[in-house]
């Protein structure tokens, strides 16, 4: 397992934080804001692969880029942003020490916060 910095992913967040798509929540919120596997799977039938791995910072390029154990570290709700789902990738990221991601994590917090 080789979890890399999902690049287009982070230039899909800031893009989105810049354009205020962005909800700006708190840690706990994530547990409810995250979604379910059949709204992932409601998305990735709808809008495809290439833009579900947008959502995710996490990508494991050993895996199937077709099925969701390619991606990890997710940000948001398939529309905005969530500041409790930055928060909570950033602290799992640092957790299992993928440090990339953890500090791209933790600049698009910064730029969320920028307000």
């Amino acid at each position: 397992m080789a979890i890399e910095l999902n690049q287009p992913a982070l230039k899909h967040a800031r893009a989105l934080i810049r354009e205020g798509k962005v909800v700006k929540d708190e840690r706990d919120d994530w547990s409810e804001a995250a979604p379910t596997a059949d709204e992932e799977n409601a998305f990735i039938e709808r809008e495809g692969w290439t833009e579900f791995s947008h959502w995710h910072l996490g990508i494991d390029k050993s895996e199937n880029r077709e099925t969701k154990q390619a991606y990890s570290f997710p940000f948001g709700d398939f529309r905005k942003v969530h500041r409790s789902g930055v928060i909570s990738a950033e602290s799992r990221a640092g957790q299992y020490d993928h440090t990339e991601i953890r500090d791209a994590l933790k600049k698009l917090l910064e730029l969320i916060d920028e307000d």
